[in-house]
């Protein structure tokens, strides 16, 4: 990269189901609609991403980096860059990282500071919350939660945030945001706490000043225990797969996702399983970029679309992915048995599964890791 002036580099972590690319949609519209470019990298464990397809499907110029996470595949995420900045020299990138990734400061900001400094402004690591799932996990409500391993990484996520951020507030009351919102300052004074909603918009404009002005500070790394991270991640189930959809007669898209997402809850519920997060989107074959997206976050969560098709379709790609406490066969299990169920109450319609991969992650072995940076 040679650019004449450094470009802003933006990350924006949290835990799975937290809503991170709706936030990072949000913020690449605001930056565009200010007449600024935008390069967004998605991450993931795995292949065939619904973040991306949603991305793209908005017009943002997006880099997949598929296998592992942006601090093991640094090398990938400075290439992803690259290429971005080949096609369209982004003032602004934004960064979305794998959901049950953390040490990113360490592994990532820091040591693009320190070899890439001269191309980017590093600005503060925001860290989403998901405010129903961050009551369960301080003790402010009842509900499903993870084992303490897998919290191990949700609590290390917050701990290394500049920027802690509710997100979906709108799901609290005054009194329950503001219970989390002293529960997070007691629990992360370093770090500054924003409450937003990124469907209605309420709180962005301060956040995203923030991203916009300020630049990540320097100081010691936090300590992290790679055996119990890794542990953590081990006990999270990965599905990525897509299919192919073809009817005879035109079925209802937005009808499918919803049933699929119940049925798959269900079953998973029943599995056990604790859901961090299945998200699915619908593209017709047909379509000039149509895309119905749907999401599920909790066990007890209701399946919401959040993009929906305009009509009826006879053909199109379903991408799935899914995130789950389980064994990621029982995962696998679950989705089938879910699109064969499902798909049978649409008349004439064929499900063809093109590629399927479900997994645990393994140990992270980050590319580089620098302990501190000065000021």
């Amino acid at each position: 990269m040679n650019q004449s002036t450094k470009a802003r580099y933006v990350m924006i972590g949290g835990f799975l189901g937290a809503g991170k690319t709706t936030c990072v949609a949000r913020l690449a519209q605001r930056l565009t609609d200010a007449g600024l470019k935008v390069g967004l990298i998605t991450n993931d464990q795995g292949s065939e991403l619904v973040d991306t397809a949603m991305l793209r499907s908005r017009g943002f110029a997006t880099e997949e980096i598929p296998g592992g996470c942006f601090c093991c595949r640094f090398n990938s995420l400075v290439d992803a860059a690259d290429k971005l900045t080949e096609k369209t020299r982004p003032d602004v990138f934004i960064a979305e990282p794998v959901g049950s990734c953390t040490d990113l400061v360490a592994t990532v900001t820091y040591p693009l500071r320190r070899m890439y400094g001269a191309n980017f402004a590093i600005a503060p690591l925001s860290v989403l919350v998901d405010p129903i799932r961050a009551r369960r996990v301080f003790g402010l409500a009842e509900g499903g939660k993870f084992s303490d391993k897998v919290l191990y990484i949700y609590r290390k996520q917050l701990e290394e945030a500049d920027l802690i951020v509710i997100n979906k507030r709108e799901l609290l009351n005054e009194v329950q945001l503001a219970e989390l919102q002293a529960k997070l300052a007691a629990e992360f004074p370093r770090a500054e706490i924003f409450a937003v909603s990124a469907r209605s918009g309420a709180g962005l404009v301060e956040w995203f000043a923030r991203l916009a002005s300020a630049e990540q500070p320097g100081g010691e790394s936090m300590a992290v225990d790679y055996e119990i991270y890794a542990d953590g991640e081990a006990l999270l189930g990965w599905l990525n797969c897509t299919a192919t959809l073809a009817a005879t007669t035109a079925f209802d898209g937005n009808a499918l996702l919803q049933a699929l997402a119940r049925r798959m809850q269900e079953l998973l519920q029943a599995g056990p399983a604790e859901i961090a997060h299945l998200k699915m989107t619908l593209s017709p074959t047909e379509g000039l970029g149509d895309l119905a997206v749907i999401n599920l976050v909790r066990n007890d969560f209701v399946p919401e679309l959040s993009l929906e098709l305009p009509d009826a379709i006879c053909h199109g790609q379903l991408i799935i992915n899914c995130r789950a406490e389980a064994a990621p066969g029982t995962i696998l299990t679950a989705v089938n048995a879910a699109l064969a169920e499902v798909g049978a109450r649409f008349p004439g319609l064929t499900v063809k599964l093109e590629h399927s991969e479900h997994f645990r992650p393994g140990k992270p072995q980050p590319t580089h890791r620098l302990p501190c940076l000065a000021d």
